[in-house]
């Protein structure tokens, strides 16, 4: 029998992106499937806080194990900004907008040095437990590439001569912070 796993979201891409990542021998559920459309207010100032408000919603409505997830883009020469506030940056979730307002703010700076974290919490029976993955890299002066979302089109990981939005998704999966954190999530569940 398949452990169950609600993942906190409304987002199917996510919830399949994850189930493949943990395998049959895992049922990844989502909010939708249970129906839940309540508005879960982010309102902590970490990424783990974040992710632990996320999880303890879902497995205080259901009674089942949950993963809750938070993730952003940190620049060091913005002083981590936009961090927590990476999906509304600009105002609302318009990513076109957000890139734009990045890009802005270091246009005339050197040090473009970034990267992606995601940090995911697991809440079940008493228990939390976190895992983080970061992807670093940079961040270009003009976008790149269709595929992909949010920053994916201002950001080339270290090592590699093309933005996240410019790789196939499962290149990008492969290395991708989300993978990380699946991975260490992974370890700990076996």
């Amino acid at each position: 029998m398949s452990k169950e796993i609600l993942i906190a979201t409304h987002n199917q891409h996510k919830k399949e992106e994850i189930q493949q990542i943990l395998g049959e021998e895992f049922k990844v559920t989502s909010l939708t499937d249970y129906d839940l459309h309540d508005e879960i207010i982010e309102d902590g100032n970490t990424f783990h806080a974040n992710a632990l408000i996320k999880a303890k919603y879902c497995f205080e409505k259901t009674g089942k194990a949950s993963l809750g997830d938070d993730s952003g883009l940190v620049i060091d020469a913005l002083d981590g900004r936009p961090g927590i506030y990476s999906a509304r940056y600009a105002g609302d979730h318009d990513f076109a907008k957000n890139m734009a307002k990045v890009l802005a703010e270091i246009k005339d700076i050197e040090n473009r040095d970034a990267y992606f974290v995601t940090v995911m919490c697991l809440v079940d029976n008493g228990v939390e437990e976190y895992f983080e993955g970061r992807v670093y890299g940079k961040i270009i002066h003009e976008i790149r590439g269709e595929k992909g979302f949010g920053y994916d089109p201002i950001f080339i990981p270290n090592d590699y001569a093309v933005t996240f939005a410019e790789m196939p998704a499962e290149e990008k999966n492969a290395i991708s912070h989300r993978k990380k954190a699946l991975s260490k999530f992974l370890q700990y569940l076996q």
